[in-house]
């Protein structure tokens, strides 16, 4: 009895560590945050002697899963990623396909094509590769599921910069880096560390390479730079571009939304409604524990009591 208490409380130690760990992905994060309406007005109030440091490449990957090899974008994305190509004409627009995200990995990457082949859903293919073209390339990635609304150029002149919905996990729908950078060098070394099953489609895919992945190597990272310094001019911490969409947000100025939600799976409705309601979900969960935590203590003062002890009886 008392072995299986000891092994309990380190379960339920466990557990709690792990939650406390989860925080840092889905309450405050590290970095600056920046609205759109800013980085236009930041751009335009400029003598344009700012750096550029972001190339004006636009990355877009599309993985045909129900119809492998072709690589035919529906026809709406289709019209979507027209849209951008029009308002940013200076910009070189690059798409990857399966095939050739696959021969990308295997040229520039090679140590990490069994990890890429491996991976247990698809979706996770694409996470990884925009995180590889980013660190080889630099330049912008969209999911073809978000569009244009104005020149992409003001956005270029970040070192590096993701995107915040401003609830959760941080987003990696779009993002942006120069070529090189260490962030995208230290994300993409730790994707096999993190390439775990977590039973829960929904868990593995953000957590091994997706959102939540994304945003514990972004809060890592961060831990690592030096502390802000007063006297110093130079800036470490990297960008959070919002990108909130509730109606109450910062408007959006560069971007759009539209179909998307090609990675579905079962548990995703499950993990979004405790995403809405974590505060809930939370008090739940420690509230569970607690009482489980309670019982477990009151089992174990009875059986040391003797309570639970039949009593000798004489011959």
């Amino acid at each position: 009895m008392v072995l299986w208490a000891v092994v309990f409380l380190s379960l339920v130690c466990y557990i709690v560590s792990r939650l406390l760990f989860f925080k840092q992905l889905f309450f405050a994060h590290a970095g600056i945050a920046i609205t759109q309406e800013q980085v236009a007005a930041a751009y335009n109030a400029t003598d344009r002697t700012r750096i550029q440091y972001i190339p004006k490449i636009v990355h877009q990957v599309f993985h045909n899963w129900r119809d492998p090899g072709n690589d035919t974008l529906p026809s709406d994305w289709v019209a979507v990623r027209q849209n951008c190509i029009d308002i940013n004409p200076d910009f070189e627009f690059k798409l990857w396909t399966e095939k050739t995200s696959r021969d990308f990995i295997e040229a520039e990457y090679p140590w990490f094509l069994s990890t890429y082949d491996g991976y247990r859903y698809k979706v996770q293919r694409v996470d990884a590769v925009r995180y590889f073209l980013l660190l080889h390339y630099g330049g912008i990635y969209m999911d073809l599921d978000n569009g244009c609304k104005a020149d992409l150029t003001p956005t270029l002149y970040y070192p590096v910069w993701i995107t915040d919905g401003g609830r959760g996990a941080l987003s990696n729908n779009i993002l942006a880096a120069r070529p090189n950078h260490p962030f995208w060098s230290r994300l993409t070394l730790s994707l096999i560390r993190y390439n775990w099953n977590w039973v829960f489609p929904y868990i593995t895919i953000s957590y091994a390479s997706g959102q939540w992945f994304e945003t514990a190597i972004w809060e890592e990272y961060h831990a690592l730079l030096p502390k802000p310094d007063a006297n110093s001019a130079h800036e470490h911490r990297l960008y959070r571009m919002m990108m909130d969409d509730r109606p109450t947000a910062d408007p959006w100025v560069f971007f759009t939304q539209e179909r998307g939600g090609t990675w579905v799976n079962w548990d995703n409705r499950m993990f979004l409604f405790i995403g809405d309601h974590l505060f809930l979900f939370l008090v739940t969960i420690f509230g569970s524990i607690g009482l489980v935590f309670w019982l477990s203590t009151r089992l174990l003062r009875r059986y040391r009591n003797g309570y639970t002890r039949l009593k000798s009886v004489n011959p």
